[in-house]
């Protein structure tokens, strides 16, 4: 079993930038892909950006390529999102999930999911 805790969202005017963590409870957690998802009010979820289990491979939605980077330390069994140049348009519940994934955009193969942090990004 992998427990997920996000932190790090918060309030953040257009341009600016916020790092996201995902810490994970439990020792299998290095051998998961990790992804991120958002969910805007009324929106369907999104997928943002995913990291393999070692770290060699990453994959952004075109929505966030060249402003979010995603990257993780298995030491310390956490997954980063550093977000830059944030617009409104990025206002949601920012989610961490991981699993023995296929594919690292596809969204309904993650078994593990955090609670969620808000991001709001004024203009």
């Amino acid at each position: 079993q992998v427990q997920l805790v996000e932190s790090g969202g918060g309030l953040v005017q257009a341009g600016g930038s916020l790092r996201l963590s995902c810490a994970a409870s439990g020792r299998t957690f290095s051998v998961f892909a990790t992804g991120w998802v958002r969910q805007a009010p009324g929106k369907e979820r999104e997928f943002v950006a995913a990291i393999s289990w070692s770290g060699g491979i990453a994959y952004s939605a075109d929505s966030v390529k060249g402003r979010f980077t995603i990257s993780r330390d298995n030491a310390k069994n956490t997954v980063y999102l550093q977000m830059n140049s944030l617009k409104p348009e990025d206002t949601a519940v920012y989610y961490c999930a991981a699993g023995r994934v296929g594919v690292l955009y596809n969204i309904a193969e993650y078994e593990y999911w955090g609670q969620g942090t808000q991001v709001t990004v004024s203009s």
